[in-house]
């Protein structure tokens, strides 16, 4: 019998991730785990790093809302804490696009590149922006759309 396919393992992940569930999160990470958050110019090795990271975060861990995991083929999914709106993909190369608001209040939008190797989640690259106000000039061209929404 095979194990979970990568699509089940990127379900998994993101609702972990969303929930914050650090148990869960590193029984889906390979032993070799690490991200990048090319930003600060810091990587996090291992889910007990993370963990620690999370636990003294100034005034307590963010809220996540997942917009999308993509690679592939869509399914629709949703959570008793936060929301995964769509999951997708095949292969071992995935992104996800999420909402983090910080207990300071802070929003902003999320972009995690995951990579999966021997059926766990391996490296991921997380870029994060915050919203801004579009320019008047552009809105004749577009159609606006609530900038909280993923």
């Amino acid at each position: 019998m095979s194990g979970p396919s990568n699509e089940e393992i990127v379900h998994a992940y993101a609702r972990a991730s969303a929930e914050l569930d650090l148990d869960a999160l590193a029984s889906l990470r390979h032993p070799d785990w690490s991200v990048l958050w090319p930003q600060s110019g810091e990587q996090v090795k291992g889910s007990d790093s993370y963990a620690e990271i999370v636990k003294r975060y100034p005034g307590g861990g963010a809220r996540s809302t997942v917009g999308r995991i993509v690679g592939g083929e869509d399914r629709w999914v949703v959570t008793g804490a936060n929301t995964v709106v769509r999951v997708a993909g095949t292969g071992d190369a995935w992104w996800g696009e999420w909402l983090v608001t910080y207990p300071d209040g802070q929003l902003y939008h999320c972009v995690d590149l995951i990579e999966l190797r021997e059926g766990k989640v391996y490296r991921e690259t997380v870029y994060w922006a915050p919203p801004f106000d579009a320019p008047d000039w552009r809105r004749p061209f577009v159609t606006m759309r609530d900038a909280d929404a993923v």
